[in-house]
């Protein structure tokens, strides 16, 4: 699975994330490193890395600055599946590296 030049957006979260359906995602691909530009909603800006492996799943580093100008980082864990519509649909387990450094599961899908 290639995400390169796929756009995502929200359409679940846990009540301690910060994404929302009004955050979007750029995702960018080569070879087995992706990285992504996102924002929107709470989020001003933020930055993802990560390593796909041969079945599409994502190991993940994140950092964003919200928009209460906080810096928040974290570390995620991602599922792709393949919809009767031919779009992509991630899911995620998340966690965060600062603030209280809860955990929580999202869902992105391909728009």
């Amino acid at each position: 699975m290639n995400y390169n030049n796929k756009k995502f957006r929200v359409v679940q979260n846990t009540e301690n994330g910060e994404t929302s359906e009004e955050t979007i995602f750029e995702y960018k691909q080569k070879d087995t490193i992706l990285t992504c530009e996102y924002k929107g909603g709470k989020i001003v800006k933020g930055h993802l890395i990560g390593l796909v492996d041969k079945d599409g799943n994502i190991e993940m580093r994140y950092h964003q600055v919200n928009l209460k100008g906080e810096l928040m980082t974290g570390i995620c864990s991602s599922k792709p599946k393949m919809e009767s519509n031919g779009k992509i649909r991630i899911y995620e387990e998340w966690q965060w590296t600062s603030g209280d450094q809860t955990s929580g599961k999202s869902v992105l899908e391909e728009v």
